[in-house]
């Protein structure tokens, strides 16, 4: 039985409820089923009552009544509270009105329009015409960055983007300057977006409600590939996408469409169509060995993952001293990449320049990552030509009239769209080092029965430690999500308070199913059910562990020779600096 004075009674709407003390009247609310409007409201964020869409009404004492915002104000003992009276309906409607006497009306040429939180709204309160007029604010348009632009005429000031930098991610790459009519939000020193710490993994984007940040699309320039005669278009698609692509088009979170992807992709025009989980596969080759490596020499460690752009981005502006300790394999959207432009281009004859090679990814700093000038053939000629987010890809379907969960099923193209379940599970957060773990016990304990699965890696949670036996030795793991929980980990290290061998870290929350190109809305229970769908899809897989992969041993049989071999390690690796915001 719970200690009734760690709880309060209140009504709602006539509806009895007790619920913990301290919890807020939207909270409270939500227990019985009861809806109330948000829009800056953000459960993973620090309440700040901004937008005041969430009135309700408490009644006093004495019988009179106040306005009060559901999201931060406490529930009372005794409360009486109202959520949808005439005068409730009637402030909410003047709130919107007001946030819309400052806001583009562009909604048929608006990348958010039928996206839109301040959209719905308006339909929701039937809002029929602007009423006020006055000064209105304008800013420039931020498109310097290569993968997000900022559109702060569209802003309505509620915050989430500032929060998420801050609280989730630890850049600090934006804030509110100025005051009162003159209040915006921007990155420090009125600096491009480009020219700042940001490192493009578009958490912001997805906590945006309306549309004053965007994906710097290129979809046109995609388009343009698939119709030029003289392009040889490949595709290669990312582990997470195919379990929440569906979304896009009205599936619950959790369904996974894998066999239909080739399908829409070769009606799309792709002549080519690739997995990304086999240059995750790839990578577990080359990472777990460069693991196994180190365990034999006694370090350097930690052994740090660099499969997310963003991750490494942050750790070049923030955290240099830590590049010796980072893997220098590339992501295995650069792995797919090199190999289609040199194992695929000379194993079919195919002149690697007529190669348009694209990836679809859940992640905008994909967009960045493909232009570090690292990531490029000795003749200068780029691994991958263009990303796509998931989001973009949606739309190019609709585009195109295509019903993605109709299609029939096909097969993804041999050999770099063969792979494992190892590759698939790094779509989620900890799953690379599982994947890792399935090959790297292989080497090091062949005797051992072989494990699939490590629950101390499992589950959404921001730091997750453990360690595990192979033979003899004792592997102490993290693996961290979110870039706020990376930095407390690496200051732990770095002041020796806490030792890690093997240390993943996944830019956004969740990991990969959490990114910041995919679908909206993105919350904990989607990224859980996303989750589940990938580690279901890996348990049904004939072959979970990329050692076992025909296709992996294929490459290094007739192309790489062995895993960190000298011509593994001039295409499959990289290299990273210390990076400060340019005009610094």
């Amino acid at each position: 039985m719970s200690d009734v004075s760690s709880t309060v009674n209140l009504t709602i709407n006539d509806l009895p409820v007790r619920v913990p003390a301290g919890t807020t009247l939207l909270e409270a609310a939500q227990t019985l089923g009861i809806r109330i409007p948000i829009l800056c409201y953000d459960k993973q964020l620090t309440v700040s009552g901004a937008c005041r869409i969430c009135v309700v009404e408490v009644a006093n004492p004495r019988g009179s009544t106040r306005l009060e915002p559901a999201c931060s104000f406490p529930a009372q003992e005794g409360m009486s509270v109202r959520t949808n009276t005439r005068e409730l309906r009637d402030a909410r409607r003047t709130i919107i009105e007001l946030i819309l006497a400052n806001h583009p009306r562009a909604c048929q040429t608006c990348i958010r329009n039928e996206r839109c939180n301040l959209q719905a709204l308006c339909r929701e309160y039937s809002i029929e015409k602007i009423r006020y007029e006055g000064e209105r604010r304008h800013h420039d348009i931020d498109t310097s960055s290569v993968a997000i632009t900022r559109h702060p005429d569209f802003c309505i000031l509620c915050g989430k983007c500032v929060k998420v930098c801050r609280e989730v991610q630890g850049v600090y790459a934006l804030d509110f300057v100025k005051r009162g009519f003159s209040t915006t939000v921007m990155p420090p020193f009125d600096r491009d977006l480009a020219d700042t710490v940001c490192v493009l993994c578009g958490q912001c984007l997805l906590k945006c409600p309306v549309a004053a940040i965007r994906d710097k699309s290129y979809i046109r320039a995609i388009a343009d590939a698939l119709e030029d005669p003289q392009k040889i278009v490949t595709v290669q698609i990312a582990p997470s996408v195919r379990a929440t692509v569906g979304e896009l088009f009205g599936l619950p979170p959790g369904v996974s469409l894998t066999r239909k992807l080739p399908t829409a992709l070769r009606r799309l025009g792709f002549r080519y169509v690739f997995d990304t989980d086999f240059g995750a596969d790839m990578a577990v080759m080359e990472e777990g060995n460069e693991l196994v490596g180190r365990l034999q020499n006694g370090g350097p460690f930690p052994l740090i993952t660099s499969c997310s752009p963003g991750w490494v981005k942050f750790m070049e502006h923030f955290f240099p001293d830590f590049i010796p300790y980072t893997s220098s394999v590339k992501s295995p959207q650069q792995i797919v990449g090199v190999l289609t432009k040199t194992f695929f281009a000379e194993r079919n004859g195919i002149d690697r320049k007529k190669l348009f090679n694209v990836s679809i990814m859940p992640c905008s700093a994909k967009k960045f990552e493909i232009q570090r000038p690292e990531l490029r053939l000795d003749d200068g000629t780029p691994e991958v030509d263009a990303v796509l987010t998931t989001r973009e890809f949606g739309d190019l379907l609709r585009m195109h009239d295509m019903d993605l969960p109709s299609m029939p099923e096909s097969s993804f193209d041999p050999i770099l769209g063969v792979a494992t379940g190892a590759g698939l599970i790094f779509g989620v957060t900890g799953g690379m080092m599982e994947a890792a773990l399935r090959t790297v016990a292989a080497i090091m304990d062949p005797k051992t029965e072989p494990r699939m699965e490590y629950s101390v890696l499992r589950g959404t949670g921001g730091i997750k430690r453990g360690s595990v036996l192979i033979g003899d030795r004792e592997i102490k793991l993290c693996a961290v999500n979110g870039l706020a929980n990376a930095r407390k980990i690496l200051e732990n290290i770095r002041a020796k308070r806490e030792e890690v061998h093997f240390l993943e870290v996944m830019a956004c929350p969740g990991g990969c199913i959490g990114g910041g190109g995919q679908p909206l809305p993105t919350d904990e229970e989607t990224r859980r059910r996303r989750s589940e769908a990938m580690y279901a899809e890996d348990r049904g897989m004939p072959i979970r562990q990329a050692h076992k992969s025909p296709a992996v041993q294929t490459i290094y049989n007739e192309f790489l020779g062995k895993p960190c071999s000298e011509k593994a390690h001039h295409l499959l690796h990289t290299k990273y600096a210390p990076r400060l915001p340019r005009g610094f």
